[in-house]
């Protein structure tokens, strides 16, 4: 192997394919990126054995060829480097040079990389998958007993129209974005994997689905990730379909005043009490120490109601949703709340309630 290539476009794709890296690994490959040197391109491959990344740069390559070496080390080179970066092999170490400066890396073998087969895939469409994704991200679970929820549930369903829908929720609150789907094939539901909805790239991609993979193609770059294996519960039963009493506050104003009374909150007890009256919603809360109210202007006409909410969900929530008038659909102090936005169409957001 023998290239020279410019140091911007090596430093690029060593950043997009080095975020599915893990810093912490027991298989020493694992912390390896694979360089695959061909007529007029360097392609760099990385993996963490569930989610492989490549991406490709133009390169002037003097003799083809593929080596594995440590990702970190040779990213915190390209970033310092002056100029072009030169790479060759010599004998067992893998030489870079940048201008006077030189380096000599270990390697590994590129046979010893491991290979993520792509397998078979039911449905390939462009979708801006990020913006999908993004309003759910918040309420992807942490929670390693119930893995199942621990990333975003990507599917297709029949409203008017058919829809892709993406949800996302650890049992305390809960998000579904949808959009029209774009694509014509049918596929079955999957659970992308919460470090893989991190990683996909901005604006439209080309995306595979398949049973147990997808595929996420953004120009040369290519992320393929498994699926987790479970079943997304059903989510529909949470969604509160009878909240007739409706309150429509100021986003800005509503987030403001639950962080304002929030300072006061313990880190055990962090529920807000919301007083919802006609034209009013009053912020109280209350702990050992310390207590604080605050009031905004809303736009109710019902009869009184008052419910507590986690006051750090409840700007998890608002933080996804555009400045202007958000609607709070609830039913009574215990049940679910619903929030929506006249200028987020196609998101949904429910929020359990918590005792004041």
């Amino acid at each position: 192997m023998k290239l020279t290539i410019v140091r911007a476009e090596l430093a690029r794709v060593l950043t997009n394919v080095g975020r599915v890296v893990e810093s912490r690994h027991t298989i020493p490959i694992l912390g390896h990126v694979k360089l695959s040197a061909v007529p007029g391109q360097l392609r760099v491959t990385g993996t963490d054995l569930d989610i492989v990344a490549s991406d490709v740069a133009p390169a002037e390559v003097d003799a083809t060829g593929e080596i594995c070496v440590d990702a970190k080390l040779l990213a915190d080179i390209v970033k310092k480097a002056g100029g072009d970066i030169s790479i060759s092999l010599e004998a067992e170490n893998l030489i870079v040079k940048s201008g006077r400066s030189q380096f000599k890396l270990a390697k590994l073998e590129a046979i010893d990389f491991p290979d993520l087969q792509d397998g078979k895939y039911d449905a390939t469409f462009d979708v801006d998958l990020a913006a999908l994704f993004a309003p759910t991200a918040f309420a992807i679970s942490t929670e390693e007993t119930r893995y199942y929820l621990n990333g975003v549930f990507l599917h297709l369903h029949e409203d008017g129209d058919q829809c892709l829908r993406a949800v996302a929720t650890d049992g305390h609150r809960l998000s579904r974005h949808q959009v029209t789907y774009p694509g014509e094939d049918a596929f079955k539901g999957v659970i992308v994997p919460r470090k893989a909805v991190g990683l996909v790239p901005k604006g439209t991609v080309s995306l595979s689905v398949g049973e147990a993979k997808i595929r996420i193609a953004s120009g040369e770059f290519v992320l393929t990730s498994k699926l987790i294996d479970g079943t997304f519960p059903d989510y529909e039963r949470v969604i509160p379909r009878s909240n007739e009493n409706r309150v429509v506050v100021d986003r800005d104003a509503f987030m403001k005043a639950a962080d304002r009374v929030a300072t006061v909150s313990s880190e055990r007890g962090k529920a807000v009490k919301l007083t919802i009256a006609p034209g009013s919603v009053g912020f109280t809360v209350n702990n050992a120490d310390a207590a604080a109210t605050d009031e905004i202007e809303a736009e109710y006409s019902g009869e009184p109601i008052e419910i507590g909410f986690n006051a750090a969900y409840l700007r998890d929530l608002f933080s996804v949703l555009p400045s202007g008038p958000v609607t709070i659909a609830l039913a009574d102090g215990g049940s679910p709340g619903l929030f929506t936005s006249a200028g987020f169409e196609g998101l949904m957001l429910v929020a359990m309630p918590m005792r004041v």
